[in-house]
């Protein structure tokens, strides 16, 4: 064979390498559709979409302090004279129906999304339906940055509260530990300053209360300095995380950010993992500068492109760690990395869906737990995209705390047909990886789908009874009602 034939062969070769991966990705957002799923009037959703609900009214409410609490007490009123039940929403990124009744009034809170700064303490007053990419942007002017928040910052302050929401900064309770007091508006239309230390009973349930104790108007947030940060990895067995993290992050004062992922490609499956972490470094930090539409387009189609495909998994974790390579030692600002959007991974099938949980597991139990779910996750038919890990320290402050000790957080993501088929097979996937997590002594977290019974919830939440005897004792009327309280009461 000539020497040109030979070239020719290996560069069509090379070619054929290169093309296979973006003709996967692209076959990808050739079968997606940009057409968004259109609300029949008079009903609503949440991210599941799988609780699309017809309620009495939608009501948005003013963006004005005076005015919002003017409306809510005629809406209070109005609601407890026509026996109408109220629900609060915000983003409405819970998953089942937390924000959501059965004809009932619904509130729309994200127009009330006002913020200010008090430099001198460092706390930021904000409307409860602001959004977390509203005040990332606004402190980002002051250079300071949100304390703890979840990995997104799509969801609204008001929301991330109710549901006490966590977050991959380092060292770091949920969210309800930067909540240095709130106002609550109760079923009688009293506004209540709640506290460690005024009203701290309603303090403790309503953060973590799913919107069943009163409507939260304004929130004080301890803030902290914007840091310059640079990224770091470590690639290992899963086996070894606990080790390698006290090494690698507990043990290193530099750390600010950090989480973990784990290989869910069938090949390898749950044999591989990442430890991802960001170091403060002596400089100061960038500006949020605007994304890159194009760029977060491709990490969203890559993403996607594992949806059903084992080859996509794959694709993606070997991108993924090349990446990583890429970006090692990159330096980014804090809240540029808090600010990402929940478009970066979102689903445009309008056939199926995608399904968080997640369980909280002690570091004594960690490996052992691994080894539980691996074949349950094999042997299930429903298609696992994604396990994120995330250190959760313990959690002081909430009335149903699912940290009560040093845990680690195993954050799944599941796609979904919108079938029977497939919901009744991740209810029966749910209650097993929950009974795996009861064994090596966990919990689950409480926004997601409601396929967990009353007693086995009570089995991970043993005071949830005293929870919803607190929630007659502040709302003897039952005004504030969700798909939540329904189903656990």
């Amino acid at each position: 064979m000539k020497k040109k034939q030979i070239w020719f062969i290996a560069i069509l070769i090379i070619l054929v390498i290169i093309a296979i991966p973006i003709f996967h990705v692209l076959k990808t957002k050739w079968n997606e559709t940009e057409q968004k799923e259109v609300l029949p009037k008079g009903y609503t959703n949440d991210a599941s979409q799988l609780n699309l609900t017809k309620v009495d009214t939608i009501i948005e409410v003013p963006k004005s302090k005076s005015e919002i609490e003017k409306q809510l007490r005629e809406i209070l009123k109005y609601a407890q004279e026509h026996n109408l039940k109220i629900s609060i929403a915000g983003a409405q990124h819970s998953m089942g129906g937390h924000t959501i009744y059965p004809d009932g009034i619904l509130l729309n809170m994200l127009p009330y999304n006002s913020m200010e700064l008090d430099q001198t303490t460092n706390v930021l007053t904000i409307g409860s339906g602001a959004l977390w990419q509203d005040a990332i942007e606004y402190l980002d002017k002051y250079g300071k940055s949100i304390s703890v928040m979840q990995a997104f910052s799509s969801f609204s302050v008001g929301g991330s509260i109710s549901v006490n929401g966590h977050g991959w900064q380092k060292n770091s309770p949920p969210i309800s530990s930067s909540v240095i007091s709130f106002t609550l508006m109760n079923y009688n239309g009293e506004i209540i300053n709640c506290s460690r230390t005024e009203n701290p009973e309603l303090f403790k349930v309503v953060l973590g209360g799913y919107g069943l104790f009163g409507i939260i108007l304004d929130v004080k947030l301890k803030v902290v300095d914007n840091k310059a940060l640079r990224y770091k990895y470590f690639r290992l067995s899963p086996e070894k995380y606990v080790q390698y993290y006290k090494k690698l992050v507990s043990e290193n004062p530099k750390v600010n950010l950090v989480f973990g992922r784990l290989k869910i490609a069938n090949q390898e499956f749950l044999e591989e993992a990442t430890i991802n972490f960001l170091e403060e470094v002596d400089e100061k930090p960038s500006a949020i500068q605007n994304q890159n539409q194009k760029n977060e387009e491709v990490k969203r189609l890559v993403f996607r492109s594992s949806v059903r495909s084992e080859y996509g998994k794959r694709l993606r974790w070997d991108l993924e760690y090349g990446m990583n390579k890429a970006t090692r030692n990159n330096v980014f600002s804090r809240n540029e990395l808090l600010n990402d959007h929940v478009s970066l991974i979102e689903n445009k099938d309008p056939k199926s869906t995608d399904l968080l949980q997640e369980y909280f597991i002690p570091e004594k139990d960690f490996n052992q737990y691994l080894k539980d779910i691996k074949p349950v996750l094999l042997q299930s038919k429903l298609d696992l995209l994604n396990i994120t890990i995330r250190a959760v320290n313990k959690d002081e402050d909430t009335f149903m705390n699912y940290a009560r000790e040093n845990v680690f957080g195993f954050v799944f993501l599941f796609n979904q047909k919108k079938t029977e088929k497939e919901e009744s097979e991740m209810k029966i996937l749910t209650n097993q990886l929950v009974d795996i997590a009861i064994k090596n002594n966990g919990t689950f977290y409480l926004p997601y789908r409601l396929h967990i019974d009353r007693d086995k919830m009570r089995k991970v939440y043993p005071q949830a009874d005293n929870f919803f005897e607190l929630k007659k004792k502040y709302d003897p009327n039952e005004v504030f009602r969700n798909q939540f309280y329904e189903h656990y009461k």
